[in-house]
């Protein structure tokens, strides 16, 4: 096939425009993340290859030595930056280049503002990669062939970062990637050797693989030598180094090179753990929560060295769910190095490893609530919902995390509030931590399940996430105190209500068991229940779940989900001393006592943010009824 016949011209998806317009236009700011972003690129390329040469020593052919070259040409105003690691064939340049296969990307793209601040921050999150070419370069030219690859089946990809891109297949004689960047007018500087070296050594020092460039004096000399290159980074694990060693601002950098943030990390842990099974962690917890925290199955975060030969970076098999935010390194001396990533699924070191290092992560985060405040508030607001998932999620940890929890309360809108710090504030004589779960912070903090709790003065915890149904169905005690929602079975105030008020109530309930029947008969059908209510001050009622049954929340928020099963009967509860319910009890016409009872049912179904089932039903009764009241 002539050169002609095999060089194509695709289009790029239209996200890929869209990233590479906003990258253009939003990070002229910090242009020089463009080289750490390639150089991290062809880092992961060389672990990539190592690894899989674990298994088939051949895909070195002949060269084990990996490294990565950064070259310039002023003449051409080009910047190559060149490896030997893991390379691509044509269809993975395709994929890779051509368009975004990541999961989150729709939502990245819907979380943009159009504020350019911000946005920058986004794409430091989303990972700017192989496009951060296109901030500094007009045109951009890829050269790839696959280890182990045919060295006539090499890849040339390019494009003016606008609306397309051409493939062909070159001959390429060496395996790995080699990407030369034609630059823009006006960015003359990045031409310059010493500009280059202070990039690398500032963002991509702690790369293990050697980055090369030619000496600095060559050039010089009208009688040029053959070129000498030299390796200008440390070209070693920043994290097998001491605490000592390692600088602020070279910790802030290798977390800005794992996570492809442009932000200081809010905290991390470094430690080394010796024995029988020896590794080293470097974790991070971001300063913010990344676009695509609400994927539950993430394929970055923390990555896994055999020392110091990276394995894998699948998350699962290192971190829980719950802290799939977290951003590191974990390097093991104990595992065996050629093990394949099937093997780590049962592997007892591994569970070990992961094991203790949510030990030490939770040691950090129990360090930022006890020490640094400010700091743990800005970590919950980012991260304590997806935190609230290790309750359901790690049974082993549950009381460490319980104690981590915070939420909002009646004495509160802020969520500050700890378990102990309720525990605390407890009234005399009351042995439960109660609380309320509802669709949102103002639903729970409206709803007239409080009107008892308020009146006596006893806090309420308002749970409004919508993790909170489970949250609760997973934690029903905490230090030896019931956790008891306001808004399911019977109210029982233990000490809190006084033996008069329970006589008061009951002598009450006989005197409307008459009206409680009828209303029954108008209900029929929507409730289990209706009964003389001990919880309500100021409303005329109020639905209440089974004590063991699903709480409507979870209800609404699984039919939403489109999970189908069969919905739950509310127990349906009125207070006797509302004027309505006095009405309704003097009511003799039955039509205006089913109507008006229907109206009250519905007024309850939406004060705890439910929907009615007939909302032209409702307006309709209403209607009639408060023109028969005018009249």
């Amino acid at each position: 096939m002539s050169v002609a016949e095999n060089k194509v011209t695709l289009g790029f998806e239209a996200e890929v425009k869209q990233l590479l317009h906003l990258m253009i236009h939003s990070l002229y700011s910090n242009k020089e993340i463009f080289l750490r972003e390639l150089i991290s690129n062809a880092s992961d390329a060389a672990d990539k290859l190592r690894f899989n040469a674990l298994s088939n020593e051949s895909l070195y052919e002949g060269d084990s030595q990996l490294k990565i070259r950064v070259d310039f040409d002023k003449e051409n105003r080009t910047i190559t930056i060149e490896d030997n690691g893991i390379g691509m064939n044509r269809d993975e340049v395709r994929e890779n280049i051509g368009t975004i296969a990541r999961s989150g990307t729709r939502h990245f793209f819907e979380s943009l503002t159009g504020d350019e601040t911000k946005d920058s921050q986004l794409i430091g999150q989303f990972g700017v990669g192989f496009y951060s070419s296109f901030i500094v370069a007009d045109r951009v030219t890829l050269e790839t062939r696959e280890a182990g690859g045919d060295p006539e089946e090499g890849v040339r990809w390019e494009s003016k970062g606008e609306g397309e891109f051409t493939l062909e297949t070159i001959q390429k004689l060496d395996r790995g990637t080699k990407i030369t960047l034609h630059l823009r007018e006006g960015e003359d500087e990045f031409l310059e050797n010493w500009k280059l070296r202070t990039i690398i050594r500032k963002f991509s020092d702690h790369i293990s693989i050697p980055i090369e460039m030619k000496k600095e004096n060559y050039g010089e000399d009208k009688d040029e030598k053959p070129v000498e290159y030299e390796t200008v980074n440390s070209a070693s694990a920043l994290w097998t180094k001491s605490k000592d060693e390692i600088s602020e601002e070279q910790y802030t950098e290798f977390f800005k090179h794992v996570s492809h943030d442009l932000k200081e990390p809010l905290a991390r842990v470094h430690s080394r753990v010796e024995g029988n099974n020896e590794y080293t962690l470097l974790l991070y917890i971001p300063s913010h929560a990344p676009f695509d925290l609400w994927d539950r199955d993430p394929k970055h975060g923390v990555k896994l060295y055999v020392r110091k030969v990276f394995i894998t970076d699948d998350a699962d098999k290192l971190m829980p769910r719950y802290l799939r935010f977290i951003r590191g390194v974990i390097d093991s001396d104990s595992l065996p190095l050629n093990i394949s990533r099937e093997l780590l699924q049962e592997n007892k070191l591994l569970e070990k490893i992961r094991s203790g290092a949510v030990k030490k992560l939770l040691g950090l985060f129990e360090d930022l609530a006890n020490n640094e405040p400010e700091k743990f508030k800005s970590f919950w607001k980012e991260f304590g919902q997806v935190l609230k998932e290790g309750i359901i999620d790690d049974y082993k940890n549950k009381d460490r995390i319980a104690k981590l929890l915070r939420f909002s309360s009646t004495e509160t809108d802020t969520q500050e509030v700890g378990l102990d710090d309720y525990i605390g504030r407890m009234k005399e004589g009351q042995d439960k931590i109660y609380y309320i779960t509802a669709d949102s912070l103002s639903a729970a903090k409206n709803s007239p399940h409080l009107e008892i709790f308020r009146k006596k003065g006893v806090e309420v915890l308002l749970l409004g996430d919508r993790i909170d149904s489970w949250l609760t169905d997973h934690l029903s005690d905490y230090e030896g105190k019931h956790l008891q929602s306001i808004a399911r079975g019977d109210l029982d105030l233990g000490k809190l209500e006084e033996e008069k008020e329970k006589e008061e109530i009951n002598s009450v309930g006989k005197d409307f068991e008459e009206v409680i029947g009828k209303i029954k008969q108008a209900l029929d059908g929507k409730v289990s229940d209706v009964r003389i209510s001990h919880r309500l001050t100021e409303s005329p009622a109020c639905l209440v779940s089974e004590a063991y049954g699903m709480s409507r929340t979870m209800e609404r928020i699984l039919k939403e989900a489109g999970q189908n099963f069969p919905s739950s009967k509310p127990v349906f509860e009125i207070n006797p001393n509302h004027p309505l319910i006095g009405k309704l009890k003097n009511e003799a016409d039955e039509t205006r006592f089913a109507d008006l009872t229907l109206i009250l049912f519905d007024q309850a179904v939406l004060s705890e943010g439910g929907q009615i089932d007939d909302p032209a039903a409702f307006v309709h009764k209403l209607n009639s009824l408060l023109q028969q009241f005018m009249a």
